[in-house]
């Protein structure tokens, strides 16, 4: 496997008394596609949020390229090339398309994607680019964050629950663009309840169950009888 963009060690997260996370270990080469599954609570946005700095820890428990950014802010590590789709789109409702799209650009990292780039990638939001945000669907609202994070040109980009509350025909277009989001080296960290469609778009996998790593290996040849005990806990 190339070497490692992201490794975690020992990652620990806890909200107030709560301890969502348990010495979590991961690692993402360059290039990869990984999926975190798990059932809800099993503490996939926890990860995600640790990564992405929207929740601190210990800086050696996250390196990215090398440099322990577990304590950095969410700005801070998104302008080492970490970008974040969160769940549930999270897109500024007084802003078009076109300016949720552009403060995605504001990090000021230099890469492929542009206004024009995210706009031939997502036809419709080039249509609709002076609507307001919150009024398209809930697909092409997952479109317009997905294009905002493209807009910060990172090396890696983490999807939050990207299928979450989409019907099936538009997931199955969100997923049909990933090659094209992917395909020119950028390393990406798919969380995703749809085991399936999860399994299909990586090479390898984790699995979390109440905060630690249940299951891990590689996509194509994991049984689905491995998955069911590590996903749910029963023996």
């Amino acid at each position: 496997m190339p070497d490692p963009i992201l490794h975690i060690s020992g990652l620990e997260a806890h909200y107030g008394d709560f301890q969502a996370l348990y010495g979590v270990d991961l690692e993402v080469a360059e290039g990869e596609v990984l999926a975190i599954i798990g059932a809800n609570g099993a503490g996939k946005t926890t990860l995600l949020r640790s990564i992405s700095g929207l929740t601190q820890n210990d800086a050696a428990m996250v390196e990215y390229r090398g440099e322990g950014i577990g304590a950095l802010r969410a700005d801070e590590v998104a302008k080492r090339g970490v970008a974040l789709v969160p769940e549930g789109r999270q897109l500024f409702p007084s802003l078009s398309v076109e300016e949720n799209l552009i403060i995605g650009g504001q990090i000021g990292r230099k890469g492929p994607w542009s206004l024009e780039a995210v706009y031939k990638l997502f036809p419709i939001l080039k249509e609709r680019r002076a609507q307001q945000s919150t009024s398209l669907s809930g697909g092409q609202q997952q479109m317009v964050a997905i294009g905002r994070a493209l807009m910060a040109n990172p090396d890696l980009i983490l999807f939050d629950e990207i299928s979450l509350g989409l019907a099936p025909i538009i997931i199955k277009d969100i997923y049909a663009a990933l090659p094209g989001i992917i395909g020119e080296g950028m390393s990406a960290l798919i969380v995703e309840q749809d085991i399936s469609k999860a399994l299909s778009v990586s090479s390898r996998f984790y699995c979390l169950q109440e905060g630690r790593v249940s299951l891990n290996g590689p996509s194509a040849t994991v049984a689905r009888e491995d998955i069911s005990r590590a996903y749910f806990g029963v023996e």
